[in-house]
């Protein structure tokens, strides 16, 4: 197979061989589509997003009202029609969709001119294992989102074709026959399973990947962090080959990002999505910043006073409505992930809304005595107290108290352990108390992450708490 398609390569060229060997996907017609209408569209102005976007937001409104049982009954509750909705800012006409409401009522969202094989159940499991199913339109929704990934990694070189390592949480092999990874994709994508990765088996990991030699590294931050600490410790060299690292489906502290800097010395790219699709933004050639994708979906950024962010800096609750998903639409869905709003135009050109930060899930957050929230992207954890810790994790039950699970390297000693509390205890503030506790491991979830912050308190932004169905099942993940 490789031979035939290096042979296909010298004939065609990469890119267009790997091109025509996807043609034969059924799904490829809704790729090219919307791939094609991504490169017109990157360089539109201002003006002209703005107009596609109420022409999309219009088109969805009226198919939800006609088609979709729960929406008619949205809008006859509240005596509106969908003409009464002009533009994206009067959606506030309509009430947040929750994960609660999607649970409740989710035959009632399925489009009825659809037919049964147009769906595609899909749960996401999150981080207590909790599922909440919603749909995706069968071979066009993920063709559709490949699209716009791809338009995204376009950014940093990516062509099809390249070889490209996926460190997530794949089930390859057992780890009793010592399989951790699988070639897909013709061979150019190497999948490698984050659930055995050890400190017995990083070696093989590392020589697996520099054997491979590939362009990119896609990766959640955790696994990407956990290579490059062993790599960085070891005195093992980058990937020569490494273009970028392209990092998601968690967030990216900027403590990873200089590791992952240091280690890799290559560029690190950040995307930030959903599961359930309805939002969608990654970083440029020119900043680190996310702009979202005006085409994928409208996104609102609600703060703790209910209203709409409108300042650069201000943290506010992302609050997303997909424009392309039509059999199972969710308007004003509620994320539970918080974000700060950046100032534009990027320098790049594009005329994107801007992300300044993505602060992580509302359950990542500390509580402090006081009732605050603490981010974990401001607490300072790149610092050498963490030098002689394997690994960590926060976990609170309690207003104001918070524990330090810690996985001790051997060097670790009563000094460490000092300076370790010193340091927490400064980054948490004066209003929580740290607590640190010994354990032997830290488990990942059953989609092979590693959880920073595990929050079992009803933590709230704004004007209610989270019930306990959110709390479990908020999975950023692309």
């Amino acid at each position: 197979m490789t031979s035939l398609i290096r042979l296909g390569e010298r004939i065609c060229g990469r890119e267009s061989f790997t091109t025509k060997a996807l043609s034969i996907l059924p799904s490829y017609s809704t790729y090219r589509k919307t791939y094609a209408l991504l490169r017109r569209s990157r360089w539109w102005s201002r003006e002209e997003l703005i107009a596609y976007q109420a022409e999309a937001l219009s088109h969805l409104l009226d198919h939800a009202y006609a088609n979709v049982p729960y929406y008619r009954r949205v809008f006859d509750d509240r005596g509106l029609l969908p003409e009464d909705i002009e533009t994206p800012a009067d959606l506030r006409l309509l009430p947040i969709l929750t994960r609660e409401d999607l649970q409740n009522n989710l035959p009632a969202i399925k489009a009825r001119n659809y037919p049964d094989s147009a769906f595609e159940y899909v749960t996401t499991g999150g981080s207590t294992g909790i599922p909440v199913g919603f749909y995706y339109e069968r071979g066009a929704s993920r063709a559709r989102e490949w699209a716009f990934m791809k338009t995204q990694w376009d950014r940093v070189g990516y062509r099809f074709g390249d070889k490209c390592v996926v460190l997530r949480g794949y089930i390859v092999g057992s780890a009793r026959d010592a399989v951790y990874w699988k070639k897909t994709l013709f061979g150019r994508w190497l999948l490698m399973s984050s659930h055995h990765m050890t400190e017995e088996t990083l070696p093989a990991y590392i020589d697996r990947i520099r054997h491979f030699g590939p362009r990119f590294i896609q990766s959640y931050p955790s696994t990407a962090a956990q290579l490059a600490r062993y790599m960085t410790e070891h005195g093992i060299g980058p990937f020569p080959t490494v273009r970028a690292i392209l990092c998601g489906s968690e967030n990216l502290y900027p403590w990873q990002r200089s590791l992952l800097g240091e280690a890799f010395r290559c560029r690190i790219f950040s995307w930030y999505g959903n599961s359930e699709q309805t939002v969608l933004a990654g970083e440029c050639e020119e900043s680190t910043h996310y702009h979202i994708f005006p085409e994928y979906g409208i996104v609102e950024l609600i703060g703790r006073d209910g209203r709409p962010v409108d300042r650069p800096g201000e943290l506010g609750e992302v609050v997303s409505t997909n424009l392309t998903n039509y059999v199972c639409p969710l308007i004003r869905y509620r994320t539970m992930d918080l974000a700060t709003m950046a100032e534009g135009p990027c320098r790049c050109g594009r005329h994107y809304p801007l992300l300044e930060r993505v602060e992580g899930r509302i359950q990542d957050f500390i509580v402090t005595g006081k009732g605050e929230l603490l981010s974990g992207i401001t607490m300072n954890i790149d610092t050498d107290a963490f030098d002689n810790v394997k690994q960590f994790q926060f976990y609170q039950e309690e207003v104001g108290e918070v524990v330090l699970n810690v996985v001790r390297k051997p060097a670790f000693g009563d000094t460490d352990a000092e300076y370790l509390y010193r340091e927490v205890s400064r980054s948490c503030g004066d209003d929580v108390t740290v607590t640190i506790r010994y354990v032997e491991n830290i488990p990942l979830t059953t989609r092979g992450k590693y959880r920073y912050f595990v929050q079992n308190l009803p933590v709230h932004f704004g004007e209610r708490e989270m019930t306990k169905i959110e709390l479990g099942i908020s999975d950023m993940t692309v």
